[in-house]
């Protein structure tokens, strides 16, 4: 049983609604008349919010012991949908370049879909995170035009799975994640310059360097899986002052 279902949580932010919103502002920023926060530029540091969907998952790699399995025909990701909030602290470097601070709470599934032999029925297998993040970005940015601006970013981050030792995650029936992962961070995003806020919609990749798997022999779920590699999308929006 799930400790909690992100797939009711998940329709609060539809990737959908967040491009409808896009849409709404576009117009409003090119045709703007002044240039709004015209000193905000200059600010040596800044702070926000985030909040943000996610779509995780894994890259796999079989064991050797996957070829000779007489329960297991195929084992391979399958994805799940999460959400993510959490906070910003942005330090300007200079014109162009600005580091960044985005720690956030990220609740995510990367999941896992067996088909079995010899009858071909599928199972899927649950693995719900709830991690905490801490990533250090480097954000390039463009030229002000107007109320608007495009940047890209890229960085390192390390996860913490809060949810590494729970009950759930404990059976004996369930594939067994590290409780730290590190990985690479890289994205671009846009900024809606508004008369007291920064408007920033976001879209990154955030994938892991290292394998995340516990081997366990005796667990015929899990010793067909040779390694496990974090993958996740994450499209954010961030509201900075």
């Amino acid at each position: 049983m799930h400790t909690f279902n992100l797939r009711h949580l998940f329709h609060l932010l539809r990737f959908q609604i967040i491009l409808t919103g896009l849409a709404a502002l576009l117009p409003l920023c090119s045709h703007a008349q002044f240039q709004n926060m015209a000193d905000h530029d200059d600010k040596p540091y800044y702070f926000g919010i985030t909040l943000g969907y996610n779509n995780a998952n894994f890259k796999l790699f079989h064991s050797p012991q996957f070829l000779q399995s007489d329960s297991v025909a195929v084992v391979e990701p399958y994805g799940g949908k999460g959400f993510n909030m959490g906070l910003l602290g942005n330090l300007r470097l200079n014109r162009r370049f600005d580091l960044r601070f985005n720690p956030n709470l990220i609740f995510a599934e990367k999941n896992l879909k067996y088909v079995h032999k010899p009858d071909s029925s599928t199972q899927i297998k649950y693995i719900e995170s709830g991690l905490l993040r801490f990533p250090l970005q480097v954000k390039f940015k463009s030229d002000r035009v107007g109320n608007f601006r495009v940047y890209t970013l890229a960085g390192l981050k390390m996860d913490y799975d809060l949810s590494a030792n729970s009950h759930s995650r404990q059976q004996d029936d369930l594939v067994k994640l590290k409780r730290t992962d590190f990985g690479y961070e890289a994205g671009f995003g846009f900024e809606f310059y508004f008369p007291n806020f920064i408007f920033s919609p976001e879209i990154k990749l955030s994938n892991g360097f290292g394998n995340i798997y516990i081997p366990n022999k005796s667990n015929a779920y899990s010793n067909v899986i040779g390694k496990l590699l974090s993958r996740m999308i994450v499209i954010s929006i961030h509201l900075e002052g």
